[in-house]
């Protein structure tokens, strides 16, 4: 997935009054401010109630379900023929505006939807940088979360998990 596909999508939705927020790698770099490499897919996180418009406008733009272990109604996959995938996490906001994210009560607190960075020349709303660096935890990591993690931790002057400091890198 481009730049340049994650602003159009961005615009689009925005245009349609869907609210969503740029989480994984695409955050990471929108919080960076640049690229750092190539992204597969961009990650976003939607309320529940914008599910229908999103669906109704990417399968408009020939986006069809693409199918994973992970497939769920609160966590799901559209890709289209040229394979840019949108993976899609979808929240249900509680009284305290925390999202709550699949059956078992996982949660974006309020505090990781405040971020605020740049795809392009377009600034986004994306999981903010200190929810990031909590979510790259807990999982078998790769080369990528590295990265990431030590961008991140770097630029925000955010601590190092300690998974991230036993490695040496």
């Amino acid at each position: 997935m481009k730049a340049e596909n994650v602003v159009e999508l961005y615009r689009a939705l925005e245009s349609l009054g869907i609210t969503i927020w740029i989480d994984g790698g695409w955050a990471v770099d929108a919080l960076l401010g640049e690229q750092t490499r190539p992204h597969e897919d961009v990650d976003i996180v939607i309320q529940e109630k914008g599910i229908s418009a999103l669906r109704k406008y990417l399968e408009s733009q020939n986006y069809h379900d693409v199918i994973r272990d992970d497939t769920g109604s609160w966590n799901f996959v559209l890709g289209d023929k040229d394979d840019h995938l949108v993976d899609v996490h979808v929240i249900r906001f509680d009284k305290e505006e925390n999202g709550l994210y699949g059956p078992k009560g996982e949660m974006y607190p309020a505090a990781s939807l405040i971020g605020v960075g740049k795809v392009g020349d377009l600034t986004v709303k994306c999981i903010s940088a200190e929810h990031l660096v909590k979510f790259h935890t807990g999982y078998k990591l790769d080369e990528k979360d590295y990265k990431d993690v030590l961008a991140l931790c770097k630029k925000f002057n955010l601590e190092l998990p300690k998974e991230y400091e036993k490695t040496g890198k």
